[in-house]
């Protein structure tokens, strides 16, 4: 038998030396990692989440190139028309306009789309600094929205810091804000202002100061619906702290003050749909105007049980939304999600259970996956293999790639309109 160079049994065979380009690319790598491993957590976190805004920078300047033909604008529009479309154009209408005092009807009656299904903080927020600062609210729209996405790395880095270390919790941030839909976290919608207030709301609540998160609460239920799941949430802790309050006693008050944060949490719950109510006289004006988008009346479960058989069948779509709620609850019981801590999984229960209640499942729903952002240590946790972390990383950015060409840039469906992101 014949063996080829350094092939021969015995032979030690030759490792091939690195090329001065790999080498040199290899140590700027290991002194790079060395120098923000010095740096102060903030900076840390502050450039991982410029480095992850300038990857969606890319990729919506790259979509943008080929959008053709759409409602808002001409042919290839440069990148910060390209964010304007889709709900910003509704919320820019509420920064010059305001909400109507009268609620939009068809010829038949029914309630047409209007601006009460949009919650007011963010679009208030850019008229406000619109008005302070004199800078145009188009700009700002954008602007507002990046900070946000700052502030909510910042103090999602604080909360995973109680259930991880450092590194961890570094790659939780980085999951978080390479995530395939984190794209959402610079463009002129709410998503950006509302998980920083409820990662803010989620922090005070894990760090038990009940009283303080109150007013926190009140504002994040006032910029996305989160109220109804963080009512259900707390109404929950409040029941197991109860339940176990001798084998783990509480500190004094504990239980009163996570009580009084409850019951603020449903009333802030109620607030945008009381507030629609006061200005428009009719009662149920925020629910009929989230109906328009569904395009029938809010029936509770019933659209996953619609789309089940849409996607499945009449044998198989009943039982789909039931194998959808069994792989939900084997996730959150898992060993890396219970590293979380009983308040960020009854969160997790807590959202879930609202989706899957109120949420009418389409091509939105992805971006509804936000609020799961917790779940982005557990991910982390799940290997502390740089290879898997990595390939995760860029899973998410090709992802983010197939969200942003697919559901932003806008291509007409052959019936008319197109799947909104």
């Amino acid at each position: 038998m014949s063996y080829g160079l350094d092939e021969r049994p015995g032979a030690t065979r030759e490792v091939p030396s690195s090329s001065p380009v790999h080498a040199a690319l290899g140590a700027a790598a290991r002194a790079t990692a060395l120098w923000l491993a010095r740096r102060p957590w903030w900076l840390q976190i502050v450039l991982l989440f410029a480095a992850s805004r300038l990857v969606s920078f890319g990729i919506f300047a790259a979509a943008a190139l080929q959008q053709g033909t759409n409602p808002w604008f001409g042919p290839h529009p440069d990148y910060f028309h390209f964010l304007q479309i889709w709900d910003s154009e509704w919320y820019g209408r509420i920064i010059q306009n305001g909400y109507p005092s009268i609620l939009p009807r068809s010829s038949t009656g029914a309630v047409t789309e209007n601006a009460w299904a949009f919650y007011p903080v963010f679009p208030y927020l850019v008229r406000s600094l619109a008005l302070l600062t004199g800078i145009s609210w188009q700009v700002l729209e954008q602007v507002v929205p990046i900070l946000a996405g700052f502030a909510a790395a910042l103090v999602i880095y604080r909360l995973f810091r109680h259930f991880a270390g450092h590194g961890t919790s570094m790659w939780g941030v980085a999951f978080f804000a390479f995530f395939p839909i984190s794209a959402i976290l610079q463009v002129p919608y709410a998503e950006s202002l509302g998980t920083a207030f409820l990662a803010w709301a989620l922090l005070w609540i894990v760090e038990r100061r009940y009283l303080m998160a109150i007013p926190v609460v009140a504002i994040a239920c006032l910029t996305r619906p989160v109220g109804v799941p963080l009512a259900v949430m707390l109404a929950a802790l409040f029941v197991i702290r109860w339940a176990f309050r001798r084998r783990r006693p509480p500190a004094p008050g504990e239980l009163l003050r996570l009580a009084v944060l409850t019951v603020g949490t449903t009333a802030s719950a109620l607030g945008w749909p009381a507030i629609a109510w006061a200005g428009t006289g009719v009662i149920t004006a925020y629910t009929d105007t989230e109906a328009v988008w569904r395009g029938n009346d809010l029936v509770p479960f019933m659209p996953w049980f619609d789309t089940g058989n849409y996607l499945f069948g009449p044998v198989l779509g009943p039982v789909a939304p039931f194998v959808l709620v069994a792989v939900v609850a084997l996730y959150l019981t898992s060993a890396q999600v219970k590293l979380l801590g009983i308040e960020l999984r009854l969160w997790c229960a807590a959202y879930a259970l609202y989706l899957l209640a109120f949420l009418y499942p389409q091509t939105s729903t992805f971006r509804m996956m936000l609020p799961f952002f917790p779940l982005a240590l557990a991910g982390a946790a799940l290997s502390r293999s740089r290879a898997y972390r990595g390939a995760v990383l860029v899973m998410f950015v090709l992802l983010q790639i197939v969200w942003v060409v697919w559901l932003w840039d806008w291509a007409e469906l052959p019936g008319g309109g197109d799947w909104p992101p």
